[in-house]
């Protein structure tokens, strides 16, 4: 039996070498070998570790507590505020008075931002907050997240079947998701809002929304899709309440579109059949 023959070493290096130029690597980590395994054996020095303060520093202001629950004196006006209003008219002017909303003085535009649609209608849409364009022209929904919601709502032939609204009126600062304590004590707004408009069903867009009208600890991917009871505070108003994704979201991630879809075709159906929920 013939022995093989084995190219010599220096083109099997040669050939290693071209190899490794194909895969992009151009030049060598190292001038020399290193023993790594006898590297290994020496211990690494660890860095000294800095010395702790005294006291933790303290939460900026602009970084509000979202474990902090919404200030009693706050809340306890929101109720009033929010109970003497006996038109949707009257409750947008009590939202503009109301002072106990830190969102107010944190960089929104002076008038608060209510609602937009059908007083009358049947669904009543929940988001979240108003973003940069809503915080300017005053209504929710109109930027590029509320043109995509509109779209979807027209497409399910809700055009004029539908009052939209957020959990809060005035614009968090860069965006970000409102803290449940500045949801809680914008509450009693939102739900004599369910009271004046009288709707069947709620839909909930994100998970900030889904999680405060709810009481909800899951995520939006859990949430949505399923039918919840929402209540009021005192327990005497009920409504089926729908969680779906959010617009803006659905921007992010186009292929949600289809599952959202999904959620508006199961609240039509709700909706318009002939054993209609109240």
């Amino acid at each position: 039996m013939a022995d093989h023959a084995y190219p010599p070493p220096q083109a099997v290096a040669e050939s290693l070498l071209a190899f490794w130029a194909e895969a992009g690597i151009d030049s060598m980590y190292l001038d020399e070998a290193v023993d790594r395994i006898a590297a290994g054996a020496v211990p690494i020095p660890r860095p000294a570790q800095a010395a702790r303060p005294a006291t933790a520093p303290s939460r900026p202001a602009s970084v509000p507590d979202a474990r902090a629950p919404a200030p009693p004196e706050a809340l306890a006006q929101a109720r009033a505020l929010a109970a003497a209003a006996k038109t949707l008219e009257e409750l947008a002017a009590a939202i503009e008075a109301f002072e106990g909303c830190p969102l107010k003085f944190e960089g929104a535009a002076t008038k608060a931002v209510f609602s937009r649609g059908a007083p009358s209608a049947p669904v009543m849409v929940v988001g979240e907050g108003p973003g940069a364009e809503e915080d300017a022209r005053g209504q929710p929904f109109v930027g590029r997240a509320g043109r995509l919601l509109d779209k979807m709502v027209a497409a399910a032939g809700l055009q004029e079947r539908v009052f939209i609204t957020n959990t809060v009126f005035w614009r968090p600062p860069g965006n970000r998701t409102p803290t449940p304590a500045e949801q809680a004590v914008c509450a009693p707004f939102v739900e004599r809002a369910i009271e004046l408009v009288q709707p069947r069903l709620l839909l909930l867009l994100g998970g900030a929304s889904a999680k405060s009208m709810l009481q909800k600890d899951e995520g939006i991917l859990a949430l949505r899709g399923r039918w919840f009871e929402w209540r009021s505070a005192d327990g005497g108003l009920e409504l089926p309440a729908m969680p779906t994704l959010h617009p803006a979201f659905l921007l992010r991630q186009p292929a949600a579109k289809k599952k959202a879809w999904s959620d508006l075709v199961s609240l039509v159906q709700r909706l318009d059949r002939p054993d209609r929920p109240h």
